[in-house]
């Protein structure tokens, strides 16, 4: 079963990054209209601004720690904790994280399913969106129940070996893969594909940041009549 794990965390993670990359810049440079959160909040606003920020809150935290976690090398962690500490630290903060993104994603996603407004002008991909949004975090959490059998750290020390791997473009970093949990697999294996389907999809608007807005001309509005 080796040949599978090399193909999906040896291969996979290169055609998630390559379809990531050339559609976002496909997308934004032909269809720059369609680059937009679409907000539903004018349609119903009921509800909507706890759970959009528990879910933004959550998962800046979350994509930041997985980010430092992952692919900060363990020779430059390693002067201020251990392993063992880096992991508890991460469970602790990723728990939080995770549960407030939970929280507001799965409210999210009934908000969308139950309000006739929003359900009639939405599309499938956004509903496909916040299912695989919910089933990815439920996955990150359910990751600490192993993580609490292995509190030494060396778990979390191959995902990293994996995805400092996979950047430094090593043909062994699937390697780091072949005897963690299942559920840390699929974990993995669902980010990936969310990485696939991110330039299809409303979640373009997180690469978008108001540069242009420091820079803008004055406008000069005035009062009618």
């Amino acid at each position: 079963m080796s040949y599978i794990n090399d193909l999906l965390f040896g291969i996979y993670p290169y055609i998630a990054i390559a379809v990531f990359v050339i559609g976002s810049w496909a997308r934004y440079d032909r269809e720059q209209y369609t680059w937009k959160a679409g907000s539903s909040q004018m349609l119903s606003s009921k509800g909507f601004r706890v759970a959009s920020i528990l879910f933004h809150v959550g998962i800046l935290i979350i994509v930041f720690g997985h980010v430092v976690g992952l692919l900060t090398p363990h020779a430059i962690y390693a002067v201020f904790v251990t392993s063992a500490q880096k992991q508890v630290l991460a469970m602790a903060v990723g728990g939080f994280a995770g549960i407030l993104c939970w929280i507001g994603a799965v409210a999210l996603l009934h908000r969308r399913l139950t309000t006739p407004r929003i359900r009639a002008t939405g599309s499938g991909a956004d509903i496909l969106v916040l299912v695989m949004l919910v089933a990815q975090v439920s996955l990150g959490l359910l990751t600490l129940l192993p993580s609490m059998q292995h509190l030494d750290g060396s778990v979390m020390t191959e995902l990293a070996g994996w995805a400092q791997g996979i950047v430094t473009f090593q043909g062994d970093a699937a390697a780091h893969l072949y005897d963690v949990s299942v559920i840390y697999k699929m974990h993995i294996f669902l980010g990936l594909t969310l990485f696939v389907v991110f330039p299809f999809t409303r979640l373009v608007h997180a690469l978008s940041v108001p540069v242009k807005y420091f820079g803008r001309n004055y406008q000069i509005v005035r009062q009618r009549g």
